[in-house]
């Protein structure tokens, strides 16, 4: 028995041994495949571009984080550089090997409405340029729709629709659940727009607030119709929107026969009815034929490889001012204003001729917001013109960020303003005594312990913090003031005060200066450093990916997506990312509560991060208000 058990006990060793000389030379192999990890050369090939855009469409994409990436279960959500998407829909216009461009908008799960906007300008360059631009999707909304419209061939999935809503959705509200759990929401704020505060205390918006945010929507509303009105004049978009059951009624229930009707599409088929149809126009895929996609095709993020820009003449610097700010070196995708602080000013050192400010943010940290302002005034010091270009939101603290430029950029569809600023927290000692807790104090001064989250805030202590917070806003109004030559005594009483401005009306207070995209800011800036057509370039000051990171992005970046789906599904997975970025962006105000110069109701813009959250809300809630 003895020996049995030490032969057994002899094979456990050595099958003991065996793993882990194996794991050990799969860990060496993953770390020399990682060192020495080179991106596969992309190459173009004669027939369509194909825009795959499964995901969402973004100013500036996240970092892929490796080890969330092993933890994770569900498959990563891709995010599109918008202006990588841009560029090459731009190019396929002029390269003579496309011959067409596609756009896959099966699982599109959104982008903000000036993205879009700039997407479909470039493909109406491919339209001028005697290319056809065919679309296909499942169920076509606010944004794809947007981009379609652009396209000489919309196709629709037949078990989809085009189901066509406007800006605007629902909000979390907490006030009663404070209420409920006796938690005491210390608040802070300066003007009566400023809504970034109210969920805190309230069960929904206040007058001011509702009136602010639905005037602003409206105007977001009537640009989208007007661009996809004059796309595709003779698409019933406006009917379709305000009564959407008339149409599907009038279509038996069938979402897609409601939509060819309507005008919103041309043709109804499934994607291998519209790859073949592709296949008619550019040609067969010789290598794979039997492929979903079985049309000659490139990726577009394949002819962005595979065709550089142009790196002649002097560089003018652009910075990217995306997603949150927040204090410390968080992103990119979210505004470290730490990070992005450093990067300025290793660029100091690089003879730019110019630099723009590319903005794509609601704002945040009010220290994070100034880290960046004074790193963008190093370089205004050194005597290069300084341009703003907005993009979706460029509001609080993304307008505080704005106020050094020389000349601000934006789009009819930007969301600016909301300049205020607030502080919320959140205090425990109405809620402690329910669980037999009770506090006492002894105190030198008014401030001993001071904030006290436990026992409560005297009131010198809130009188401290308000004066805190209005002085920051008085700083604010300084600063706008000052770069935009308005009296601080209209800004208090006509544009700021928390109020939010869509780009139209942004121009005519004087908030921003001119309409026009990235291409017309750099040219702007160009023409300020005294530079001609050809005698610069872009150059974007970003982080590189570590090797590691590098080859983990590689690895995991999903395929565009085949799977089957109906119009309810694709609906349900942009539901999921809406209420997503809702409690991110609730649980980032009371995370670690500071002064913010943030705006609440701005349209958050779609992040794969949004998504990513599995917490249930009430566990969200609870462990936020340190309960």
């Amino acid at each position: 028995m003895m020996a049995f058990a030490r032969k057994v006990w002899k094979l456990l060793v050595a099958i003991k041994d065996g793993l882990v000389l194996l794991f050990m030379l799969l860990f060496f192999a993953a770390l020399y495949a990682v060192l020495t990890f080179r991106p596969m050369a992309a190459s173009v090939q004669e027939g369509a571009l194909l825009v795959g855009l499964d995901g969402v469409v973004v100013e500036e994409p996240q970092r892929a984080d490796p080890f969330s990436m092993f933890l994770s279960t569900s498959t990563p959500i891709r995010e599109h550089r918008a202006r990588d998407v841009v560029r090459a829909i731009e190019g396929a216009a002029t390269d003579e090997r496309i011959k067409a461009v596609v756009l896959d908008l099966d699982y599109f799960l959104g982008g903000g409405q000036v993205h879009m906007s700039e997407i479909g300008k470039a493909l109406d360059k491919v339209r001028a340029a005697k290319k056809p631009v065919l679309a296909h999707a499942i169920a076509y909304t606010g944004d794809s729709m947007q981009l379609a419209a652009h396209a000489s061939e919309v196709w629709v999935d037949p078990l989809g629709g085009a189901p066509v809503a406007g800006p605007g959705g629902t909000y979390l509200f907490f006030g009663n659940i404070a209420e409920r759990l006796k938690v005491n929401v210390h608040v802070y704020r300066t003007g009566e727009y400023k809504s970034a505060v109210e969920p805190y205390t309230l069960t929904g918006f206040s007058d001011a607030a509702r009136s602010d945010i639905s005037g602003t929507y409206e105007s977001l509303w009537e640009d989208w119709l007007d661009e996809v009105r004059t796309a595709r004049p003779k698409a019933q978009v406006r009917q379709v929107a305000t009564d959407p059951v008339a149409s599907i009624r009038a279509a038996g229930g069938n979402g897609a026969q409601a939509a060819l009707k309507t005008g919103l599409v041309d043709r109804i088929g499934s994607y291998e009815d519209f790859s073949l149809r592709v296949a008619e126009l550019v040609g067969g895929d010789p290598e794979a034929p039997d492929e979903p996609h079985g049309f000659a095709h490139t990726y577009y993020d394949d002819w962005v490889k595979a065709v550089a820009p142009s790196q002649a003449g002097s560089a003018i610097g652009v910075i990217t001012v995306a997603g949150s700010i927040v204090d410390g070196e968080a992103g990119p995708g979210t505004a470290g204003g730490d990070r992005i602080a450093a990067l300025l000013d290793d660029a100091l050192q690089d003879d730019l001729a110019a630099l723009v400010v590319r903005v794509d943010s609601p704002g945040g940290s009010v220290t994070a917001s100034e880290r960046i302002r004074q790193a963008i005034l190093r370089h205004k010091a050194s005597g290069i013109p300084v341009v703003v270009s907005m993009a979706n939101v460029a509001a609080s603290g993304g307008y505080y960020v704005a106020t050094p430029g020389d000349a601000i950029f934006a789009d009819p569809a930007t969301i600016t303003g909301s300049i205020g600023v607030f502080l919320a927290v959140p205090s425990a000692e109405n809620a402690l005594p329910e669980w037999g807790v009770t506090t006492d104090s002894i105190r030198t001064t008014p401030l001993s312990g001071q904030p006290d989250l436990l026992g409560g805030f005297t009131p010198e202590m809130d009188a401290i913090l308000q004066s805190q917070v209005e002085h920051s806003y008085d700083l604010f109004l300084g600063l706008v003031s000052d770069s935009r030559n308005i009296s601080t005594a209209r800004l208090r009483s006509d544009i700021a005060a928390g109020r939010t401005w869509a780009g139209g009306p942004a121009r005519q207070v004087g908030l921003i200066d001119r309409f026009g995209n990235m291409d017309e800011a750099l040219a702007y800036a160009a023409q300020k450093a005294g530079l001609s057509a050809g005698e610069w370039h872009a150059e974007y000051i970003e982080d590189e990916p570590d090797a590691f990171t590098a080859f983990f992005e590689a690895m995991a970046a999903p395929e565009e997506s085949t799977d089957d789906g109906d119009m309810v599904s694709v609906l349900m997975a942009r539901r999921d990312m809406a209420a997503g970025r809702s409690l991110a962006d609730i649980t980032a105000l009371l995370d670690r509560p500071r002064m913010q110069a943030r705006c609440f109701a701005c349209p958050s813009m779609p992040t794969a991060q949004a998504a990513g959250d599995e917490k249930p809300l009430s566990r969200l809630i609870l462990s936020r208000l340190g309960l």
